[in-house]
């Protein structure tokens, strides 16, 4: 195969996160990540955003008119994260006339954590005093829990950690772990970024599992109350 043939079969996708604590850009081939700019500071996002993606199209050789979709991190989240995001990545995909991926938050932080030994995962996104945004997946990274935001209490997750181990992860599961005391229970220090969409979201651009580009907002969370604690 010549170096054009397989530039052609290969699918060029540009992930964007501004979910949590960090900005970040990915782009990838097919579901393999090329290249990663970080922004450790999320509120400089906006400024940040446009010119991190040129320079690092310019700096793989790739025009812009190459890219086959663009994803991003849906939420839940950093209201103001999520909308500077959203706002990205729905002004490239019109322009460049490609189609929109949207990935849940929490999915895209369980994709960083595969490598944990626990059986599930459970990222937590801090949403002040005792709440939390969060879900639970397998190593699969199929849903267990669907999202939700969480008042946490002390024997929340108790019956999952009955029979699972549970790893729990995120800038909300500190408050938590003062609370568990489950021997199945483990914590980590993990931190995602826009390369950890670049499988999830192949694989929705490989089904054509697309967002409606008019009308797709962030998941912001809020609308959920506790539903959770109905299969913890």
């Amino acid at each position: 195969m010549t170096i054009g043939s397989y530039l052609a079969a290969v699918s060029f996708l540009l992930h964007i996160d501004t979910a949590v604590q960090s900005a970040s850009v990915c782009l990838a081939a097919d579901a393999q990540p090329l290249s990663l700019e970080i922004n450790p500071d999320q509120k400089e996002g906006a400024a940040w955003l446009h010119t991190a993606v040129e320079a690092m199209l310019k700096e793989n050789g790739l025009a812009a008119s190459r890219l086959d979709a663009i994803s991003v991190s849906a939420g839940p989240g950093s209201y103001t994260g999520l909308r500077v995001g959203m706002a990205a990545a729905k002004g490239l995909c019109f322009a460049l006339n490609i189609p929109l991926i949207l990935v849940n938050s929490l999915q895209m932080m369980a994709a960083a954590a595969t490598a944990e030994k626990a059986a599930l995962l459970c990222p937590m996104i801090d949403a002040r005093r005792m709440e939390v945004f969060t879900g639970v997946f397998d190593k699969s990274l199929e849903t267990v829990v669907p999202a939700s935001n969480l008042i946490l209490e002390n024997h929340d997750f108790d019956r999952l950690l009955e029979s699972h181990t549970i790893c729990f992860f995120g800038n909300g599961s500190t408050k938590f772990r003062t609370m568990m005391q489950s021997p199945n229970a483990s914590f980590a220090n993990i931190e995602a970024n826009a390369s950890h969409l670049s499988s999830l979201a192949y694989k929705k651009f490989r089904a054509h599992d697309f967002a409606d580009l008019a009308y797709s907002e962030p998941f912001y969370g809020k609308d959920f109350h506790s539903p959770a604690k109905q299969s913890l």
